[in-house]
């Protein structure tokens, strides 16, 4: 039996967010995307998607031609228009910004590309003690992240009072691509490392977590509103081997950005973050948990399409600080649905949503490639109507 990996305490020490942040100077605060993080509800039920700025949208492909994926992220003015594109064309309440789970990999000079049709492809599978300390050896300095924080300004300043929200992936998910080299159905030999060799499997949970803690840092002083930490493949994990081997890291990362305040009074309000993975209804007070150990002021629980919103919401409500607003969670599979079935279901979700303090609507996951678009901007009129 492998010991668990205990994470450090994160320092409850806090800084404000600059002067000119959409959140201290009040561009943002009242939006109803950061009132809904908040446990508030406003008049108009939030919507935004998951993977709405990308791939389903004709003028991102127009924009995209002949520029590769990491290479398009890394551009501030491409980032910052592709980012843009679904507020303008479906008009949701929130931008995502435009970005991959492992630019920070790049970042940090991990030789990783995103292969058409297979994902993100490592130069080798990092497996061994070996390899791993060779690997966490590199860092990411504010140099290299210079251009996510332009990205992140030039889109701001376009947005006005509609919030930008920071991405970033889930410590576990970018250990297991390296690990495995390429994406894998069952994550087998990150599992496995996680269990054999538990010392190295926290020394590169540790940079993972390290790298993309920074990463949404930048995002947020830079001008996002809030953040989303995704983590594709938790739902391959046990309750125990999640608890033990993986919220360590993901609460480190989320400690980044958890002591950044807008001044008030006493110390401020927090930053709200969503914490999301796909196949985790297993783990859903586990996720909030992270959020709640790493000290985010306004935890979020993202909830994928298999778990309906009101058991979600059970789930989350045996909790001492009470209740947590939930974000989802509409079937992408009903996207290419006639649409009095697709009007059903997400009437359903707005319905089964109203037993959170607050509830930002969502998909289960993210917009398939092949969605037509608009059906999405029809999707956020039905929920603004409601």
């Amino acid at each position: 039996m492998t010991s668990p990996t205990i994470a450090p305490e994160p320092s409850r020490e806090t800084h404000p967010l600059p002067a000119d942040h959409p959140l201290v100077d009040g561009r943002t605060t009242r939006a109803p995307l950061v009132r809904a993080l908040r446990g508030d509800r406003p008049d108009v039920t939030p919507v935004w998607f998951m993977r709405q700025a990308g791939r389903s949208l004709p003028e991102y492909r127009e924009v995209r031609q002949g520029v590769g994926m990491l290479d398009s992220c890394l551009r501030p003015p491409l980032a910052a228009e592709i980012t843009l594109q679904p507020v303008r064309r479906h008009r949701v309440d929130a931008a995502v910004f435009f970005s991959d789970i492992v630019v920070p990999l790049r970042l940090a000079g991990v030789d990783v590309d995103i292969k058409p049709g297979v994902g993100p492809v490592m130069d080798q599978p990092y497996r061994t003690a070996e390899d791993v300390a060779r690997l966490t050896s590199r860092t990411l300095d504010d140099g290299a992240l210079a251009p996510i924080a332009e990205a992140v300004r030039l889109t701001v300043a376009e947005l006005g009072d509609v919030p930008l929200l920071g991405f970033g992936g889930a410590p576990f998910t970018l250990a297991a691509y390296l690990v495995e080299g390429r994406p894998s159905r069952d994550h087998l030999a990150a599992r496995t490392l996680m269990h054999a060799d538990p010392g190295t499997w926290a020394r590169l949970t540790a940079w993972t977590a390290e790298l993309t803690g920074r990463f949404l840092r930048t995002q947020v002083l830079a001008g996002a509103s809030a953040v989303q930490l995704f983590d594709s493949w938790a739902g391959s994990l046990s309750l125990a081997d999640y608890t033990a081997h993986v919220a360590p890291s993901s609460t480190a990362a989320l400690a980044h950005v958890a002591d950044l305040r807008t001044p008030g009074a006493d110390e401020g309000d927090g930053l709200p973050a969503i914490h999301f993975g796909t196949g985790t209804g297993h783990l859903l007070p586990a996720l909030r948990d992270v959020l709640d150990t790493a000290g985010i002021g306004y935890p979020v629980v993202g909830v994928d399409y298999r778990t309906p919103l009101d058991e979600a919401a059970g789930l989350l409500a045996d909790h001492p600080r009470g209740a947590v607003p939930v974000q989802g969670n509409i079937d992408p599979a009903l996207l290419g649905a006639p649409w009095p079935v697709l009007e059903a279901h997400v009437r359903d979700v707005v319905a089964r949503g109203a037993g959170a303090p607050g509830h930002v609507v969502n998909l289960g996951h993210g917009v398939p490639p092949d969605t037509d678009p608009t059906v999405l901007t029809r999707v956020v009129e039905l929920v603004h109507s409601l």
